[in-house]
């Protein structure tokens, strides 16, 4: 199959919404064997790496640094005084990507947000999001992947540190949701929701988090991406999310027995 050929296949299965099928099917499943909680949560986001490379993120309004070298398939960017932010640059090959680092000293690359949530009874995938990659990104994917919770009744919903801001706590609470998040400094949450047993329980679930995280990855291999833009890579996101939840069903249903046939 060709690249147009492939860019057609790609196309109707994005317009289908096959992805998000799978996943509600692979879910309702799931509902089916009384695997999932609908009480208790966890959120989390990580970054998945773009396919597009630092040569691809240049000025804007094409000023500045530019190729050194005649080789168009190859270019030699030099970027040596040149600052660059997502403001003022942009990615060639990948205008959905953006500068993003995992933390402090960490290198800043060209990135995806994507976001899980995650149900705390099994740890399965309930929600996913794939987003451009700004500072509010965690944040702002927990309030939808939140507000797309069915049901009326209260829940609680496990973080880590991102997320204890005065402002995320106010909007959680607004909706009826306990903030189990990480406290940091100046915590927006206090002993009165700290002092609980099932804030200690919350945290402890939330870790489970990270192994969805590391099996989308590695075993998925989506550390880095090879789509572009922003439906594509959420595209591909979700489907390897229902994988992830095929595979530990059949993992919890083995463990169950014949009470879950």
């Amino acid at each position: 199959m060709g690249t147009d050929g492939v860019q057609q296949e790609s196309d109707r299965l994005l317009a289908g919404e096959v992805a998000e099928l799978f996943f509600d099917e692979v879910l309702a499943e799931a509902k089916g064997l009384d695997l999932l909680s609908d009480e208790h949560f966890t959120v989390d986001g990580t970054l998945i790496e773009a396919w597009a490379g630092m040569k691809s993120f240049r000025r804007k309004d094409g000023k500045g640094a530019g190729p050194s070298d005649s080789d168009p398939g190859n270019p030699t960017v030099n970027f040596h005084g040149e600052k660059r932010s997502n403001q003022t640059h942009g990615s060639t090959t990948d205008s959905d990507a953006r500068l993003a680092r995992k933390g402090d000293g960490k290198e800043a690359k060209l990135s995806y947000g994507a976001h899980i949530l995650m149900e705390n009874r099994n740890g399965l995938v309930v929600n996913t999001r794939v987003t451009l990659a700004t500072g509010n990104c965690e944040r702002e994917a927990s309030i939808e992947m939140v507000d797309e919770i069915p049901g009326q009744g209260r829940i609680t919903l496990g973080a880590d540190k991102n997320y204890d801001t005065k402002d995320q706590v106010a909007q959680l609470r607004a909706r009826q949701v306990t903030p189990h998040v990480a406290q940091k400094k100046n915590s927006a949450i206090d002993e009165r929701t700290t002092r609980h047993a099932g804030y200690a329980v919350s945290q402890q679930k939330r870790k489970r988090i990270e192994e969805i995280f590391g099996w989308l990855k590695t075993v998925a291999m989506l550390r880095k991406t090879r789509h572009k833009g922003l439906l594509r890579v959420g595209w591909v996101f979700t489907f390897a999310a229902a994988v992830y939840n095929l595979v530990r069903i059949r993992n919890l249903a083995r463990a169950i027995g014949p009470a879950a046939a």
